[in-house]
């Protein structure tokens, strides 16, 4: 039986520290694990995430290496990366425990469907990364290099997916976050709004990191879904933060009383 949590205020900061270390071993533990099963399927992992790729390359051709050792770094990689995947509704109980901590007792409860949003967002995000955002930009990148002959590194592909699956990933996940952040009263609807300019610069500036284009159009397939992320945040922000408000009212009222 899980022991109670302590309120923030009787944590000290020695014991918040405690408390991350062992959520990131737990995390880490559970990725090791992962990895090790993904290890027995690599080979096949290896062929679906280089689709996106090798489906513009002439038929016969494979991605090259120039090291003795990257096929089995890459090897180790793929596992890796499906491992984080795979744990990942793991990884994010794990953060809820962490914060927990801080906050009230009946928003304790949201435990399922936090792992549940988070785990579906997060899942979200790299299939339509692996489907749409990462295709678009090799055939961009292979497009825009047709009158040369192609030497793609296994090193170079695997950097290329990483950064854009798991980015977009991790940038889907802004609909549970600004849940969150409306239940606790941080951020409203009004203020998403009001700032809506800043955070279409910001969405363009993370759509250009991750997908290392200078192509508008290939920046665009990746900014489109996050401004409409970022809406569907505005209209979460409203419906709970309204919810919280009548909440607090209510509280004062039966104080009052």
């Amino acid at each position: 039986m899980r022991k109670a949590t302590k309120s923030p205020d009787e944590m000290t900061f020695l014991e918040h520290l405690e408390d991350l270390r062992k959520r990131l071993f737990y995390s880490f533990i559970a990725i090791i694990v992962a990895t090790v099963i993904a290890w027995f399927f690599h080979e096949k992992l290896y062929e679906i995430l280089s689709h996106p790729v090798t489906q513009f390359l002439p038929e016969g051709e494979k991605l090259a290496f120039t090291t003795l050792t990257a096929p089995f770094m890459v090897y180790i990689k793929v596992s890796f990366l499906t491992s984080i995947f795979i744990s990942s509704p793991f990884i994010f109980l794990q953060l809820w425990y962490f914060i927990a901590p801080g906050l009230y007792r009946k928003e304790k409860k949201y435990v399922v469907p936090f792992v549940l949003f988070t785990s579906f967002f997060f899942t979200l995000g790299a299939l339509f990364g692996y489907f749409i955002a990462f295709p678009f930009a090799c055939g961009f990148f292979l497009r825009m290099g047709k009158e040369f002959q192609p030497v793609i590194t296994v090193d170079q592909f695997f950097s290329l997916a990483l950064r854009i699956l798991l980015g977009i990933a991790i940038v889907f996940e802004l609909p549970t976050l600004v849940f969150f952040l409306s239940r606790m009263g941080i951020i409203t609807s009004r203020w998403m709004i009001k700032n809506f300019k800043y955070a279409v610069l910001v969405v363009f500036i993370v759509a250009a990191i991750i997908t290392p284009s200078p192509d508008v159009i290939n920046q665009s397939i990746l900014a489109v879904p996050m401004l409409a992320l970022y809406g569907l945040g505005i209209l979460i922000a409203f419906i709970f933060g309204k919810k919280r408000k009548k909440k607090e009212k209510s509280r004062e009222e039966d104080l009052a009383g």
